[in-house]
């Protein structure tokens, strides 16, 4: 074999890698939303992974944001991604906890994790590959694609002074925490976040938790409840994600997605630092509208927390995927509080 011929070779192999990069599909992606885009963090973090992947991408990928209702109503997403009627979403998996229990263990934890220790499980101690292992089942792939630092616990007419209060009160409530609500004897409703003010206004509900002081302010809950309790206990961190078609996901490049992955992880960093840098300001100005900021005594987090236990032993004893994420959830926590006692002043 000639020398000449070995380099025509190589050239011709070369060319042909180029041009079956160069010609990679471009992947055109409708992005459904559970969250307005101007909605405070939790739309605007949507709109920051569009923005960021159509950028990085430089065109091979264009993620395009819909509005909610605007492809399916809101809490439908998951049905219409899972029977390819839309191609992805941005939401959170503790919406579709009705489809699967577990989902709801990657959003938000009662007396869980905060944002920096969630990410740690999440990213490094198994937990995003034990949601993906569940969402596949249904032909969906997600990954963790933000989050947010603690939520408020709930706004009230009247001032809260025990538990007992709260029976028989219909609440808007999210998550593992309303199934906690719910055996204290709330009747709790998940309303979509556009849904909560007209409801609590008419009375349909008598009371509404959503979310940080931020985004509340937005929503103007101020305007028919004063009282507004802390901690969030049900939300000492809330994950979000971006949901899409798993048979369109894998027709991608490898490139293509760690674009995607890449540009996720990089939003769970920017919904953690937004979050914490925005609230003092919004509290600020909740209590120059009136609001009167309470705190739960120890008592009620302890009762409160009680429940919590009694809940999550009760889903894993029902269902496996469940029980799965919550031993390793619990595992990764007391390997974690060696460091965490230790590293951090408290």
């Amino acid at each position: 074999m000639t020398r000449q011929f070995i380099v025509a070779a190589l050239a011709g192999a070369a060319l042909t890698l180029v041009a079956g990069a160069a010609s990679a599909e471009k992947v055109r992606l409708k992005m459904g939303s559970t969250f307005p885009s101007k909605l405070v963090q939790l739309g605007g973090m949507g709109k920051t992974l569009e923005e960021n992947v159509n950028a990085i991408s430089g065109g091979e990928i264009e993620i395009k944001f819909f509005e909610p209702g605007a492809l399916v109503p809101a809490l439908e997403l998951f049905d219409a991604i899972k029977s390819g009627s839309v191609d992805a979403a941005w939401s959170t998996p503790g919406y579709w906890q009705g489809k699967e229990p577990a989902l709801a263990l990657f959003s938000a934890v009662p007396f869980g994790p905060s944002a920096p220790e969630y990410g740690a499980w999440l990213f490094n101690g198994g937990g995003e590959a034990l949601m993906q292992k569940i969402y596949h089942k249904h032909g969906i792939h997600s990954l963790i694609c933000g989050v947010i630092a603690p939520e408020a616990s709930g706004w009230f007419r009247e001032e809260i002074t025990s538990l007992d209060q709260l029976k028989g009160k219909k609440m808007r409530f999210f998550g593992l925490g309303a199934k906690v609500m719910q055996k204290i004897g709330v009747d709790t409703q998940l309303l979509a976040g556009a849904d909560i003010y007209p409801a609590l206004e008419r009375g349909t509900i008598d009371a509404t938790e959503f979310s940080q002081p931020a985004i509340d302010l937005n929503l103007g809950f101020y305007q028919v409840a004063k009282h507004y309790y802390f901690p969030g206990w049900h939300q000492q961190s809330t994950a979000f994600e971006f949901m899409i078609s798993k048979a369109k996901w894998d027709k991608m490049t490898k490139q293509q997605q760690k674009m995607i992955e890449v540009a996720c992880r990089a939003n769970y960093a920017i919904g953690m630092a937004e979050g914490e840098a925005i609230q003092g300001k919004a509290l600020a100005e909740l209590k120059a509208k009136g609001v009167i900021v309470h705190r739960w005594p120890q008592s009620v987090l302890d009762q409160l927390k009680a429940t919590w236990l009694d809940v999550a032993a009760e889903i894993s004893a029902s269902d496996a995927s469940f029980k799965e994420a919550w031993d390793s959830l619990q595992k990764f926590r007391a390997e974690y509080k060696v460091w965490g006692d230790i590293g951090y002043i408290n």
